[in-house]
Protein backbone atom coordinates (compact mmCIF):
# COMPACT_ATOMS: atom_id res chain seq x y z
CA UNK A 1 0.00 0.00 0.00
CA UNK A 2 1.39 3.47 -0.93
CA UNK A 3 1.90 6.39 1.45
CA UNK A 4 -1.62 8.52 0.11
CA UNK A 5 -3.62 4.93 0.75
CA UNK A 6 -2.37 4.78 4.17
CA UNK A 7 -2.74 8.86 5.04
CA UNK A 8 -6.59 8.51 3.70
CA UNK A 9 -6.76 5.26 5.93
CA UNK A 10 -6.04 7.70 9.01
CA UNK A 11 -8.09 9.92 7.51
CA UNK A 12 -11.10 7.90 7.58
CA UNK A 13 -9.77 6.80 11.42
CA UNK A 14 -9.77 2.99 9.94
CA UNK A 15 -7.66 0.99 12.05
CA UNK A 16 -5.88 -0.37 9.32
CA UNK A 17 -3.75 2.63 9.24
CA UNK A 18 -1.56 1.47 12.27
CA UNK A 19 -1.51 -1.75 10.73
CA UNK A 20 -0.12 -0.80 7.11
CA UNK A 21 1.94 1.67 8.59
CA UNK A 22 3.85 -0.99 10.84
CA UNK A 23 4.11 -3.13 8.14
CA UNK A 24 5.94 -0.76 5.98
CA UNK A 25 8.00 1.10 7.97
CA UNK A 26 7.73 -0.96 11.56
CA UNK A 27 11.38 -1.79 10.56
CA UNK A 28 12.75 1.49 9.81
CA UNK A 29 11.15 2.88 12.73
CA UNK A 30 12.49 0.15 15.20
CA UNK A 31 16.00 0.79 13.53
CA UNK A 32 15.91 4.66 14.06
CA UNK A 33 15.13 3.77 18.05
CA UNK A 34 17.50 0.96 18.06
CA UNK A 35 20.41 2.97 17.12
CA UNK A 36 19.60 5.72 19.78
CA UNK A 37 18.17 3.44 22.65
CA UNK A 38 20.46 0.16 22.05
CA UNK A 39 17.19 -1.73 23.75
CA UNK A 40 14.75 -3.84 22.15
CA UNK A 41 12.39 -3.33 24.64
CA UNK A 42 12.35 0.22 24.78
CA UNK A 43 12.60 0.45 21.01
CA UNK A 44 9.40 -1.58 20.29
CA UNK A 45 7.89 0.56 22.66
CA UNK A 46 9.10 3.64 21.21
CA UNK A 47 7.53 2.62 17.64
CA UNK A 48 4.15 2.00 19.41
CA UNK A 49 4.36 5.55 20.45
CA UNK A 50 5.04 6.44 17.28
CA UNK A 51 2.05 4.70 15.84
CA UNK A 52 -0.40 6.09 18.55
CA UNK A 53 1.43 9.97 17.83
CA UNK A 54 0.49 9.13 13.94
CA UNK A 55 -2.93 8.28 14.90
CA UNK A 56 -3.46 11.16 16.84
CA UNK A 57 -1.94 13.76 14.11
CA UNK A 58 -3.12 12.33 10.92
CA UNK A 59 -6.02 14.24 10.88
CA UNK A 60 -5.08 16.97 10.43
CA UNK A 61 -1.80 16.87 9.96
CA UNK A 62 -0.98 15.61 6.31
CA UNK A 63 2.83 14.73 6.29
CA UNK A 64 4.50 15.72 2.84
CA UNK A 65 6.11 12.33 2.98
CA UNK A 66 5.10 9.70 6.01
CA UNK A 67 8.39 7.91 6.18
CA UNK A 68 10.24 11.46 7.18
CA UNK A 69 7.14 12.03 9.55
CA UNK A 70 7.37 8.66 11.14
CA UNK A 71 11.07 8.86 11.38
CA UNK A 72 11.17 12.26 13.25
CA UNK A 73 8.67 11.07 15.59
CA UNK A 74 10.79 8.04 16.35
CA UNK A 75 13.97 10.08 16.64
CA UNK A 76 12.06 12.21 19.14
CA UNK A 77 10.06 10.13 21.17
CA UNK A 78 13.62 7.75 21.42
CA UNK A 79 15.43 10.70 22.57
CA UNK A 80 12.70 11.51 24.87
CA UNK A 81 13.06 8.00 26.55
CA UNK A 82 16.81 8.15 26.08
CA UNK A 83 17.06 10.89 28.74
CA UNK A 84 14.45 9.92 30.59
CA UNK A 85 16.28 6.77 31.03
CA UNK A 86 19.84 8.09 31.80
CA UNK A 87 19.42 11.60 33.14
CA UNK A 88 21.74 10.96 35.63
CA UNK A 89 24.43 8.39 34.36
CA UNK A 90 26.85 7.97 31.50
CA UNK A 91 25.49 6.05 28.65
CA UNK A 92 27.75 4.63 25.87
CA UNK A 93 26.54 4.95 21.89
CA UNK A 94 24.14 8.12 22.49
CA UNK A 95 26.30 9.53 24.74
CA UNK A 96 29.18 9.10 22.47
CA UNK A 97 27.28 10.61 19.38
CA UNK A 98 26.27 13.92 21.43
CA UNK A 99 29.24 14.54 22.67
CA UNK A 100 30.93 13.72 19.40
CA UNK A 101 28.74 17.32 18.20
CA UNK A 102 29.37 19.52 21.65
CA UNK A 103 32.37 21.05 20.28
CA UNK A 104 30.52 22.01 17.09
CA UNK A 105 27.10 23.49 18.25
CA UNK A 106 26.87 26.15 21.12
CA UNK A 107 25.32 24.06 24.05
CA UNK A 108 24.75 27.41 25.87
CA UNK A 109 21.35 28.68 23.62
CA UNK A 110 18.49 29.35 25.74
CA UNK A 111 15.99 27.26 24.09
CA UNK A 112 12.94 29.95 24.71
CA UNK A 113 15.05 31.83 22.10
CA UNK A 114 13.24 30.88 18.84
CA UNK A 115 14.83 33.55 16.37
CA UNK A 116 18.83 32.37 17.68
CA UNK A 117 17.45 28.45 17.44
CA UNK A 118 15.90 28.96 13.60
CA UNK A 119 18.97 31.00 12.71
CA UNK A 120 21.42 27.92 13.95
CA UNK A 121 19.00 25.47 12.31
CA UNK A 122 19.62 27.02 9.12
CA UNK A 123 23.33 27.46 9.35
CA UNK A 124 23.41 23.71 9.90
CA UNK A 125 21.32 23.06 7.24
CA UNK A 126 23.29 25.49 4.90
CA UNK A 127 26.35 23.63 6.07
CA UNK A 128 24.55 19.94 4.77
CA UNK A 129 23.81 21.46 1.80
CA UNK A 130 26.92 22.62 1.03
CA UNK A 131 28.19 19.01 1.65
CA UNK A 132 28.99 16.00 -0.92
CA UNK A 133 25.67 13.66 -1.06
CA UNK A 134 27.84 11.23 -0.16
CA UNK A 135 28.96 12.98 3.42
CA UNK A 136 25.58 14.65 3.96
CA UNK A 137 24.06 11.76 4.11
CA UNK A 138 26.60 10.15 6.43
CA UNK A 139 26.38 12.83 8.60
CA UNK A 140 22.47 12.59 8.72
CA UNK A 141 22.91 8.63 9.41
CA UNK A 142 25.27 8.69 12.48
CA UNK A 143 23.96 12.43 13.50
CA UNK A 144 20.57 12.42 13.56
CA UNK A 145 19.49 8.92 13.23
CA UNK A 146 22.42 7.87 15.59
CA UNK A 147 23.80 4.64 13.30
CA UNK A 148 26.94 3.58 14.34
CA UNK A 149 30.73 4.37 13.40
CA UNK A 150 30.80 0.48 12.88
CA UNK A 151 28.03 -0.15 10.60
CA UNK A 152 28.71 3.02 8.67
CA UNK A 153 31.88 1.64 8.08
CA UNK A 154 30.97 -1.75 6.88
CA UNK A 155 28.47 -0.45 4.48
CA UNK A 156 30.92 2.36 3.10
CA UNK A 157 34.03 -0.71 3.19
CA UNK A 158 36.63 1.07 5.28
CA UNK A 159 37.42 0.78 8.51
CA UNK A 160 35.86 1.83 11.78
CA UNK A 161 39.27 4.11 12.23
CA UNK A 162 38.64 5.56 8.81
CA UNK A 163 35.08 6.41 9.04
CA UNK A 164 35.82 7.84 12.49
CA UNK A 165 38.69 10.10 10.55
CA UNK A 166 35.55 10.96 8.37
CA UNK A 167 33.09 11.79 11.23
CA UNK A 168 35.47 14.34 12.48
CA UNK A 169 36.77 16.39 9.21
CA UNK A 170 33.08 16.90 9.18
CA UNK A 171 32.55 18.10 12.30
CA UNK A 172 35.50 20.39 11.78
CA UNK A 173 34.35 21.61 8.77
CA UNK A 174 30.50 22.18 10.80
CA UNK A 175 32.59 23.54 13.96
CA UNK A 176 34.20 26.34 11.28
CA UNK A 177 31.23 27.02 9.74
CA UNK A 178 28.59 27.72 12.84
CA UNK A 179 32.26 29.60 13.97
CA UNK A 180 32.23 31.57 10.60
CA UNK A 181 28.24 32.20 11.23
CA UNK A 182 28.76 33.93 14.54
CA UNK A 183 28.59 31.82 17.09
CA UNK A 184 31.57 31.44 19.78
CA UNK A 185 32.12 27.79 20.72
Amino acid sequence: MDDKQIIELFFKRDEAALSETQEKYGKYCLKIAGNILEDVEDSKECVNDTLIMAWNKIPPLVPVSLKAFLGKVVRDISLSRYRENHAQKRYSAMTVMLDELEECIPSGINIEDQAERRELIGLVNDYLDDLGREDRVLFVRRYYFGESVKGLAGECRCSENQMTQRLLKLRRKLKAFVQKGGYEL
